[in-house]
């Protein structure tokens, strides 16, 4: 037989349509009616199915080009049609053509015996009633699950899904639910290489992935997340890639796990510090000498520790249905340093005066900075004191450190007009931002929790009352 040109069919009323999916390339085998291009209009989405079986010879068109009825797409030699039939037992040619990669991709390759959804006779909306084996299952290990079983397709979410009718058949035969699937193509259209590239993610996630989404192991169970977008910033300029620091991984992973799983809820408000901070700066004059300087964080801290024992649901951690009441007081303070944020430890707060927890905080303070801080000084604390007083800012969302219930953040202080009842004043305010695990504690509880501290950083004189 001789090689013929296969042009855009009839599409009636429609021209220079967009060309979005290229299915061939040259040397595949195609067969009757298996598609080989894909076209969009604003209507609606087509394929132009091969008149006859054979090999591509030459492709006419790219992805981008705009066709009409009669435009060139490809010329197709219809001289090695004859093959053999395939021998008894072995897979029997799809009846629509595959995506060109797919045999060039051991990871999403079919198993020779698998039957294909157009053999068992199953239509486009009907999955198989022998599903076929997932590949994820081959190659992922005894301990993997299959990424997507074939009987979701029903659901809403994977009808939705933008892709063609070859691509949809890929992803049914591998088990892939297409709404999981982020399209790269025109319109957010999902490709081929899409629905590769998740099973490829799928694989080398696998075990590991499926560790973290069961419930009660401490995951965030039931995240159906879209996955996270490739992007190539050296197309759009000049960039600099350089490891993120080895503290900023540890505590990324952390962070991230905190804010998924524990229902924060933040709490502002104001502490007027003006008495506070002149009787500061007094104590760090008369202990010049001695070499301790005390900030205001130190005070923080002790004033915390006073607030904690009146409300013990803060000093405290869920396990489960309980919670725990912590009876001691170990209070973290977040050091910076060079390569990230740590949170080391002032253990026993409660049985230390400002000046002693001064020293525990620049002995801390010097070792974080200096990379040495070993496990056991980060370990064991029950509430947080993040401060941002020396950089500035007003308020923020601290992120609770788990499995503690409760973090404090602080701004810098400001001088403001407060009025007195006859009066505008000039008073020294601290920001506060309490961020709480609302499974543990309400709004009411964490407004009088901020009341109660801003009162003791106001008088001091209430942390012995």
């Amino acid at each position: 037989m001789a090689v013929i040109e296969v042009a855009v069919p009839d599409i009636g009323d429609f021209s220079d349509i967009p060309v979005i999916e290229v299915l061939v390339r040259p040397g595949d085998t195609v067969a009757k009616d298996a598609a080989l291009i894909t076209l969009e209009s604003d209507k609606s989405t087509m394929e132009v199915p091969s008149p006859a079986a054979g090999v591509v010879k030459s492709l006419g068109v790219k992805l981008g080009d705009k066709v009409s009825k009669g435009t060139p797409i490809l010329t197709l030699d219809a001289a090695d049609v004859g093959a053999a039939p395939p021998a008894p037992g072995a897979a029997a040619p799809p009846q629509d053509k595959q995506p060109p990669s797919v045999s060039e991709t051991p990871e999403t390759a079919q198993p020779a015996t698998a039957p294909t959804a157009a053999e068992s006779g199953a239509t486009s909306n009907t999955p198989p009633a022998d599903p076929v084996p997932s590949p994820v299952n081959h190659h992922a290990g005894p301990e993997s699950h299959p990424i997507a079983p074939p009987e979701r397709i029903d659901l809403p979410g994977f009808r939705k899904a933008h892709a063609s009718p070859s691509v949809r058949k890929f992803a049914r035969e591998l088990g892939v639910d297409r709404s999981d699937v982020r399209g790269s193509g025109p319109k957010e259209r999902i490709v081929v290489e899409d629905v590769q590239a998740y099973v490829k993610e799928a694989l080398r996630e696998g075990p590991a992935a499926d560790a973290k989404n069961v419930a009660g192991a401490g995951g965030p169970a039931g995240l159906d997340l879209l996955p996270w977008p490739v992007v190539d910033f050296a197309k759009f300029g000049a960039i600099e890639v350089k490891p993120l620091p080895r503290i900023k991984k540890i505590s990324g992973a952390n962070l991230h796990r905190n804010w998924v799983t524990i229902p924060h809820v933040t709490q502002h408000d104001d502490a007027d510090i003006t008495e506070l901070e002149a009787f500061r700066v007094r104590v760090n004059k008369e202990n010049e000498k001695s070499g301790i300087k005390v900030t205001m964080l130190a005070f923080m801290i002790a004033a915390v520790v006073t607030a904690l024992k009146k409300f013990p649901d803060f000093n405290a951690s869920l396990t489960g249905d309980s919670l725990v009441l912590k009876k001691y007081f170990h209070i973290g303070f977040a050091a910076d340093t060079p390569n990230g944020l740590v949170v080391p430890v002032i253990r026993d707060a409660d049985s230390k005066g400002v000046l002693a927890i001064a020293q525990d905080m620049a002995a801390l303070s010097a070792k974080a900075r200096e990379g040495k801080l070993g496990p056991g000084d980060m370990q064991g604390g029950c509430f947080s004191i993040s401060s941002l007083g020396g950089i500035g800012g007003t308020y923020f969302t601290p992120i609770i450190n788990a499995p503690e219930v409760a973090i404090l953040g602080v701004s810098r202080s400001q001088m403001k007009p407060v009025w007195d009842g006859s009066q505008f004043v000039p008073r020294l305010l601290l920001p506060m931002s309490l961020s709480y695990d609302h499974r543990v504690i309400d709004g009411a509880a964490a407004a009088r929790f901020t009341t109660c501290l801003g009162a003791i950083l106001g008088d001091l004189r209430r942390a012995i009352m």
